[in-house]
């Protein structure tokens, strides 16, 4: 495994920045909205979206084919838009419950013993399906092989990612890690890859970890975009490394994105396999590489640059650059809000996401409050154990 620099220490800055519970909040109002807002022009280009909605996408807007959603391909029978979330929120919440059952850090096996359940065995309101229903009836196919794996051909949980299609489908719902782990890039990182090996493989698990990372990160008090961008930099590997690099590079020299996107879609070209027709992908796209990355994650960190965190734009920049733009803006909100909490988010979003989808956002983000706090009690309680063992062992060495 390649080391890493040790993580720096907090910086001297007042205690009137955003709390934890605050942070959590953020983040999840955050990932809801720019979920919501993403749907309805998801798989679309950038001139796509201006010629149908008569200009870039300021907010909430219905489906892309209008009444006729039920049958319009390609995205029929979903209900995207009207403020409906996506799959990326329905498995971001239910990550949120089995840290509420497990109360303590994840593995791949609480992955199998516990998310599965939820997609399988417990009925929920599907916004996209306007009806109650398994979320194993809306997931994509990349989270039925997660089901598939584990349920059906009992595959280890820490290798079942292996084969899957890779995408962002482990990453998009990994910032409840990032909360858990608030303040520690470190252990998010490593959290995420364990839990999304039962999921992902390649570069798609490495996103996972990153953005868990990258969220862990935007909790740090002090922190900036700039700093999020230098936590993912220090511990991202290979390909996805490469492409965060390039992207926030570009994001870098800009300060509105609509002038950025052009550049950041360039910067990300030479590592995204699916290719420029986002709906045709070639038979090389979304395949194990150590060369390559998703795109969702570093554009949804160069949005958060050019955007200097503010959670309106990074949301609205990302929702606007269109193609897998729910999963960036769901991305892009949760770092947003975990870097200003509920504040960053514009609340008339919240309150119309919150109710279109029947989304109860709330209640969720004081459980995985409650639950960071009870696992950071038991990481101080388990760390000074380790220590007081160690003394004990060096002490015998110096006898």
């Amino acid at each position: 495994m390649t080391a890493v620099s040790p993580l720096p220490p907090p910086r001297d800055v007042p205690a009137t920045g955003p709390g934890l519970a605050d942070r959590v909040l953020g983040a999840l109002l955050g990932a809801a909205v720019g979920d919501a807002l993403g749907g309805p022009v998801e798989g679309y280009s950038p001139e796509q979206i201006v010629a149908r909605h008569g200009g870039r996408v300021t907010g909430i807007v219905g489906p892309w084919a209008g009444e006729q959603w039920r049958t319009a391909r390609p995205l029929a029978p979903y209900h995207k838009g009207d403020g409906h979330v996506t799959d990326d929120t329905l498995m971001t919440h239910a990550l949120i419950r089995v840290y509420g059952t497990v109360r303590d850090h994840l593995d791949a096996h609480a992955i199998a013993a516990h998310l599965v359940p939820e997609l399988t065995e417990r009925p929920r309101w599907i916004p996209e399906l306007e009806a109650e229903a398994l979320p194993l009836q809306r997931v994509f196919l990349a989270e039925k092989w997660l089901v598939t794996r584990l349920h059906y051909a009992h595959a280890d949980p820490r290798e079942a990612g292996v084969g899957n299609v890779v995408n962002c489908g482990a990453a998009m719902y990994m910032a409840p890690v990032g909360l858990v782990n608030a303040g520690d890039p470190d252990g998010a990182y490593a959290e995420a890859a364990e839990i999304a090996g039962a999921h992902q493989s390649s570069y798609g698990r490495e996103a996972a970890a990153v953005f868990a990372a990258a969220v862990a990160a935007a909790c740090r008090p002090g922190a900036g975009p700039g700093d999020v961008v230098e936590a993912c930099l220090r511990l991202a590997k290979d390909g996805t490394r490469a492409a965060i690099e390039a992207v926030c590079a570009v994001a870098a020299r800009h300060g509105e994105p609509e002038a950025a996107q052009a550049g950041l879609r360039a910067a990300i070209a030479p590592y995204d396999t699916v290719g420029e027709e986002y709906r045709a992908p070639s038979l090389g796209a979304r395949r194990p590489s150590r060369l390559h990355a998703i795109e969702e994650l570093p554009i949804a960190l160069g949005m958060l640059l050019v955007c200097a965190g503010r959670g309106r734009d990074t949301i609205l920049g990302a929702v606007n650059y269109g193609r897998d733009c729910d999963s960036i803006a769901t991305m892009g909100g949760a770092l947003a809000g975990a870097l200003g909490g509920a504040a960053a988010i514009p609340a008339e979003w919240a309150e119309e996401v919150s109710r279109a989808s029947r989304l109860d956002v709330r209640g969720p983000a004081a459980e995985l409050t409650a639950v960071a706090r009870e696992i950071h009690g038991r990481d101080v309680a388990r760390r000074r154990a380790h220590e007081a063992a160690f003394a004990v062992l060096e002490a015998g060495d110096q006898a």
